[in-house]
């Protein structure tokens, strides 16, 4: 079975338009390619306002604090 050679960056495009249909495309009717455009513009706006990095897989988990510190005494 062949893999492109770039196939680790269609995964991650591929969760950039899932962003953007939902921030520009969701419920919307357009009449013409310049409402479309300009859509697109003010979601990518917006999107790029909120923007972190995508962090792949599950992130590390923090350290619990203890809840109850036993001390023994002699």
């Amino acid at each position: 079975m062949f893999i492109p050679i770039k196939a680790c960056r269609l995964n991650l495009a591929e969760g950039w338009w899932r962003l953007l249909r939902k921030a520009a495309f969701a419920g919307q009717t357009f009449a013409d390619t310049t409402e479309i455009a300009h859509a697109v513009t003010l979601a990518t706006a917006q999107l790029n306002a909120h923007a972190h990095p995508w962090i792949r897989g599950r992130p590390p988990s923090q350290p619990r604090t203890l809840r109850r510190k036993f001390v023994y005494l002699l």
